[in-house]
């Protein structure tokens, strides 16, 4: 190989190992980066708030990160998972609540319903887990399951919704996909808002009534926040 030729790979393949050695050091040292919300996902529009949703699948949040002013994005509102069916208790809630608490944060709680369970030991065990303070959002009840039939699905959220509010006085929000509110709960609940999970880029949401709340992707990336996190937005004020 001619000297002149030797000479450029060399000189090629030192600029090469510089550039990598560059990129490996920049991953090496942020092992916990995220990318900014705004940088990876574009809000829908026409609505007030921003919110998220979250339970021990995000593993242990850092909140201080997730409500830095750096962090590109404003969080209004958050909803933390109390209980699942009749025993089960999120592993990650009295840490979220009182990390929440902390900061005056608006937040509520919600339940995983058991639809094919009784609901007043549902009941019991979320109101054992979740003391309801002046402030709070309204509890969400979350339905995403089958049950045995649709009238007795409804019949056990009505039971659900009911003693909540008798004892925390503040009317439950309902959670549920697109699919169950159009094929099972619209018109069912005429004292009752609802909070839709769908993925669609271009739901007719802002002229229902009913919807307060839309889940509109299960994939944000937020500093402070390990896993992917779902993001809603509200057509109310917080």
């Amino acid at each position: 190989m001619p000297f002149s030729i030797f000479k450029c790979v060399k000189k090629f393949l030192l600029i090469l190992i510089i550039l990598l050695t560059a990129v490996a050091g920049y991953f090496y040292v942020q092992p916990q980066s995220y990318h900014y919300l705004k940088f990876n996902l574009q809000e829908p529009s026409g609505y007030a708030s921003t919110g998220l949703d979250v339970s021990h699948h995000q593993g242990k949040i850092n909140w201080d990160e997730v409500f830095a002013a750096d962090n590109h994005v404003t969080i209004d509102f958050v909803y933390l998972k109390v209980t699942e069916g009749k025993t089960h208790v999120d592993t990650q809630w009295k840490r979220n609540r009182k990390a929440l608490l902390k900061r005056k944060i608006k937040h509520g709680a919600y339940h995983f319903m058991a639809t094919k369970s009784y609901p007043w030991p549902q009941v019991e065990h979320f109101l054992k887990n979740y003391s309801y303070k002046v402030g709070d959002l309204p509890p969400v009840l979350d339905v995403e399951l089958e049950g045995f039939s649709d009238e007795d699905l409804i019949a056990k959220m009505k039971i659900w919704l009911d003693a909540v509010e008798q004892s925390t006085g503040i009317r439950p929000i309902i959670y549920t996909s697109d699919h169950f509110y159009t094929t099972k709960f619209r018109n069912k609940f005429p004292n009752t808002k609802f909070w839709i999970a769908s993925y669609s880029r271009s739901p007719k949401y802002l002229s229902d009534d009913a919807i307060v709340h839309w889940q509109w992707t299960k994939g944000a990336n937020i500093n402070g926040i390990g896993e992917k996190v779902d993001l809603n937005v509200s057509k109310l004020i917080y």
